[in-house]
Parts: structure tokens; C-alpha cells; sequence
């Protein structure tokens, strides 16, 4: 029962602590499923139908299924979730899941990198942190003006500044994913072609195939 403290021999570990480490292994189970899903057979699949879905039903891929799969997995992770956060809170209320809870956990993903795991834990370590830091710099700006502006108000301000800020600079987010094509390129040390003039075997270049090399045209041959 995590509702009571736990006493090992002389240590008594209060109700809160036994929730935190539930939470944190939580957590951590979270990441590295999440992380060998991305590394799997689905997760590729997934991001496949994320980039062209077109392109990933002509390669095989049952988009239909997947894009099912992807929502009972979200769901999952949501169900458990709920389940100890009721079991923390011990109700549950309306008032527990406002608009500004819901957009703090899309504001994260969108700070910290769509697609990116390490970008999703920066961005939901930013954003619970934030809000802490702000208080110190809230309650003297309160002072200042002589108690009319709340130190809520200004603290969902100055987030609010700071994500418009992040997302002129960064839109991709602080941490994003890699693109495939550039990432695929710089981990076989080729630069990406532009146009299908130059291609790379090797360590040397090839001419195209309509040219020869020196200048010369290749005579072409038109047969009836």
C-alpha cells in the first residue's frame, strides 16, 4: 500500500517518496520502450507513414493497422498514467485536466523536438522547471507594480513569450529529430546530391552517362 509510509528498520520512507521512485521507474520504462519501438519494425513503419504515407502504402506497409497500432500504444501509455495519477491524487476531478495542463504537455513536445525522445525529456524538464524559476522573478515585478498585476499571470506570460521566441528561432524545436535524408548522408560522409547529375561510388565521381569525360559530347544514336 503506497498510501502508507514504508519503515525499513530505522528508515521510515514517507507516502510521497514511495510514489516518486513508482513514477520514476515509470518513467524510465517509458523511455526504453519507446526507444526500442523507434528502433523496431513498427517504429520505422511509423515514421515512414509520418513522411510520405503515399510512398509507405506502396512499399507494403498497412497504414491502416499501424496508424491503429500507434493509437492503442498512445492510449496505453495514457491509461497507465491515469491509473497512478489517480491513485496519487486518490479522486478525481474535472478540474484535474484543465486547458492549461493540456497545452503544457503539447507546449513540451513542441519545445523540446517532434520525434526526438532526449527533445521530448529536455523540453518536459524545461517546462516544469520554468514555471519555479519564474516565481522568483514574478514576485519582485509584482512589487514593483504595486501588487496589480497577479505573480500567476505574469509567470504564464513570460512562458508564454518564451515559446514564441523558441519557435521563431527554433520551429523544429531545441533538440529535434534528425532528417532522414541529411542524417543517412552525413553518416556515410557523402554530401546529398542535387539533381541526379553527380553520383558518388566511392571516393571517386562519375561523369554522367550522356557526357564524356574531356568536354566531348558522346554521339547519340537514334534507331527508327
Amino acid at each position: 500500500n503506497l498510501g502508507k509510509p514504508l519503515k525499513v528498520g530505522d528508515y521510515t520512507m514517507a507516502s510521497v517518496t514511495l510514489y516518486y521512485y513508482l513514477f520514476l521507474a515509470f518513467v524510465i520504462a517509458t523511455v526504453i520502450i519507446s526507444h526500442r519501438l523507434q528502433k523496431s519494425r513498427v517504429g520505422r513503419g511509423w515514421m515512414a507513414i509520418r513522411e510520405d504515407e503515399i510512398a509507405a502504402k506502396a512499399m507494403g506497409i498497412n497504414t491502416r493497422n499501424m496508424k491503429l497500432l500507434a493509437f492503442g500504444m498512445g492510449a496505453s501509455f495514457g491509461g497507465v498514467s491515469g491509473a497512478m495519477f489517480a491513485s496519487f491524487q486518490s479522486a478525481i476531478t474535472p478540474e484535474s485536466f484543465n486547458l492549461m495542463e493540456s497545452a503544457m504537455i503539447v507546449a513540451m513536445i513542441a519545445l523540446g523536438g517532434i520525434g526526438n525522445i532526449p527533445g521530448v525529456i529536455l523540453g518536459a524538464v524545461l517546462l516544469s522547471t520554468l514555471p519555479e524559476v519564474l516565481r522568483y522573478v514574478a514576485g519582485p515585478l509584482q512589487s514593483m507594480t504595486g501588487g496589480r498585476l497577479d505573480a500567476s499571470i505574469l509567470r504564464q506570460l513570460f512562458i508564454a513569450s518564451a515559446m514564441i521566441l523558441i519557435m521563431l528561432v527554433r520551429p523544429r524545436g531545441l533538440w529535434p529529430a534528425p532528417e532522414h535524408g541529411k542524417s543517412l548522408a552525413a553518416a556515410k560522409g557523402s554530401p546529398v546530391p542535387i539533381d541526379g547529375s553527380i553520383q558518388q561510388h566511392g571516393s571517386g565521381l562519375e561523369a554522367p552517362s550522356d557526357e564524356v569525360p574531356g568536354g566531348a559530347a558522346r554521339p547519340m544514336s537514334i534507331n527508327p
